[in-house]
């Protein structure tokens, strides 16, 4: 017998009606994020699906997830870990079949794959491959919308403006930019931070900006630490009050650099982080950061593809996530 609505509300102790807008994503449901999770699981748990249309359209498809990340170095950014494990969570309670292929190696693709989601930063002729293999296409954390596919991407501007108006409100003016560079695997194409450029934008605007302030790395520990040991070089005693650092690899990273260099944070010098993953907590002190629902995006990927199949659609569809700042001891 197929599992029914009132069957999962039963077993997590909530109304028929709660089950159902959790289900069909309705983020304006005020629910606690442990209740909608367990509705989640338990829907996945009792193979529930959304009907036979659901189940013609669904069953059996092969859903593949291609990381550009290696599987170790994906170890060392939990964000895109986090992006994929949103992704075969969601897979999986549709009754997908899903194939994991890490950096985007796409010789481990079966040419009968029914769908793609990318996760990454990929070129057009990377692009290209994937058409080849299926029209039914989703990329995470690129945005692909003006090549006519579905993109689901984390805000960046508002975030960075946020963080800068968080500094504003602890009367710091001078805050330089720790930011990274990246580029496609297949080394064609370099992907510019745009945390960067809004950070530029907004501390022009402020008539602010300084660029012997801004630190260019490739988003690991190490360059973190690196282009924080440069700064305190570079600056001496004109080091800025405070960092916004654009993940938190390279944040735990510069961290480590002040503290090597008997700078104190938060005292002498603030670090606030973007993505928020479980490193931040690691650290001593504990990193402020802009909190991305990574997870999210991945379930955000699974469910456009869901549409894909079940509608036929062609008209591409971007989705923006929002952020919200996470106040920590490297910031108070």
């Amino acid at each position: 017998m197929a599992t029914t609505l009132k069957d999962i509300a039963d077993q997590v102790g909530v109304s028929l009606a709660t089950v159902s807008r959790v289900l069909n994503r309705d983020r304006s449901l005020s629910v606690g994020d442990e209740t909608r999770q367990r509705i989640l699981d338990v829907a996945a748990a009792l193979n529930y699906t959304k009907g036979k249309r659901h189940n013609a359209a669904l069953a059996k498809k092969k859903l593949a997830i291609v990381q550009w990340y290696s599987e170790s170095k994906e170890q060392d950014d939990l964000y895109y870990m986090a992006i994929r494990m949103g992704i075969e969570r969601r897979g999986q309670a549709h009754q997908f079949e899903v194939i994991r292929i890490f950096q985007n190696n796409m010789a481990e693709l079966n040419p009968d794959v029914d769908a793609i989601i990318a996760i990454g930063k990929f070129s057009p002729r990377q692009v290209r491959a994937m058409q080849d293999l299926t029209n039914k296409l989703v990329f995470v954390d690129d945005d692909q919308f003006a090549a006519g596919f579905d993109s689901v991407l984390t805000d960046f501007k508002y975030a960075t403006a946020h963080v800068l108006d968080y500094f504003d409100r602890q009367g710091i003016q001078d805050v330089g930019l720790i930011h990274g560079v990246e580029r496609t695997t297949d080394r064609t194409v370099t992907v510019p931070d745009q945390r960067m450029l809004n950070y530029q934008a907004v501390m022009e605007a402020k008539h602010r900006y300084h660029p012997e302030w801004v630190f260019e790395g490739d988003y690991t520990s190490q360059s973190g630490f690196v282009m924080m040991k440069t700064a305190i070089e570079k600056l001496g005693d004109q080091l800025p009050r405070a960092f916004f650092v654009t993940n938190d690899p390279m944040a735990a990273g510069a961290l480590k650099a002040l503290q090597s260099a008997g700078i104190k944070v938060p005292e002498r010098v603030k670090l606030f982080s973007f993505n928020n993953t479980s490193l931040a907590t690691y650290v001593y002190p504990e990193l402020s950061a802009v909190n991305v629902e990574t997870e999210l995006m991945g379930e955000t990927a699974v469910d456009l593809i869901v549409n894909q199949l079940e509608t036929g659609r062609k008209i591409p569809q971007r989705i923006e996530l929002g952020t919200n700042l996470v106040a920590r001891d490297s910031t108070k």
